[in-house]
């Protein structure tokens, strides 16, 4: 009995692996806004009703998507967050981690920090995933001293909430510089994907180290 239900579990997994790499393709080929479960089906040779028994909607299946990109690149910062070096040398590391998963997954990247897909509503379990991402930023950024001002009013108030979800041992100041740094890091990053850059600043690399040598000492690190 249990072996036969690993047996389904293993072929229910297969499947929808399947699925999720042909939304990965559909990704690349007419963009998130025009994922379709009928398209992904005739991709895949299935009939649209099976493919709703394993995602009952566009939306459960952009979640899936979502929420794999957000771990495939948490998966990538936080292997190259070196915990036992200096802090400036783990930002640059994982503003490299992330400049490096961009630009092999550029359509990935894309759904997690390019324009909202109209009509869908992130649920929790995606904002679960991308913190991985921002709280390492923020617990590097707190390593820092950059002198910042404290913020008042609503800012502080927003920041005390950042700061419980990802970095409970960073002041507010050193915080809302982390915000300004990682927001300018992934502009960057987003600027040069979808070609800002061209013909002027391409190829990227220097700017892009020179991005991260400032925010780092922004940050005081």
């Amino acid at each position: 009995m249990n072996a036969s239900q690993s047996a389904r579990e293993r072929a229910r997994a297969e499947i929808t692996a399947e699925i999720t790499a042909s939304a990965r393709t559909q990704l690349r080929d007419v963009g998130a806004a025009a994922l379709s479960l009928r398209a992904v089906a005739r991709d895949l040779g299935m009939a649209s009703s099976a493919v709703y028994r394993y995602f009952p909607s566009r939306d459960a299946l952009l979640t899936a998507l979502i929420t794999e990109a957000y771990t495939a690149l948490g998966d990538a910062v936080e292997g190259a967050d070196a915990s036992g070096a200096a802090p400036r040398e783990r930002w640059i590391a994982v503003g490299h981690a992330v400049r490096d998963w961009a630009r092999t997954h550029p359509h990935e990247y894309t759904l997690l920090y390019g324009s909202p897909v109209p009509g869908y509503h992130a649920p929790p379990e995606t904002t679960a995933a991308a913190i991985r991402i921002s709280g390492t930023f923020a617990r590097i950024a707190a390593a820092g001293d950059g002198g910042a001002p404290a913020p008042s009013g609503v800012l502080d108030d927003q920041l005390r909430a950042v700061a419980e979800a990802v970095a409970p041992e960073a002041g507010h100041a050193q915080l809302a510089l982390g915000v300004l740094a990682w927001t300018q890091v992934f502009g960057a990053v987003t600027f040069e994907l979808f070609g800002q850059f061209a013909n002027t600043l391409e190829p990227a690399d220097e700017l892009f180290a020179y991005t991260l040598d400032r925010t780092a000492d922004l940050l005081g690190l």
